[in-house]
């Protein structure tokens, strides 16, 4: 008898479902994975976008404050 055998003996009808991060949270490891890799995208978007309104701020939005106050 192969260790996968005892496994699925010993499991029951638990066996195959994944198992939860913490004991009575259902959060199986594999949705923890995906909320890290969500939210590290989010992350690099954030910064991104940071990055955008700061070059906007900072070079683009003084040159139409000096257009508009001359003409």
């Amino acid at each position: 008898m192969g260790e996968s055998k005892r496994r699925q003996e010993a499991l029951g009808e638990n066996y195959g479902k994944p198992k939860p991060v913490i004991p009575g949270v259902p959060i199986s490891k594999e949705t923890a994975t995906k909320f890290v890799s969500w939210s590290t995208k989010g992350a690099w978007a954030g910064i991104i976008l940071m990055i955008a309104a700061w070059l906007t701020i900072r070079f683009i939005g003084p040159g139409f404050g000096w257009w508009t106050l001359t003409n």
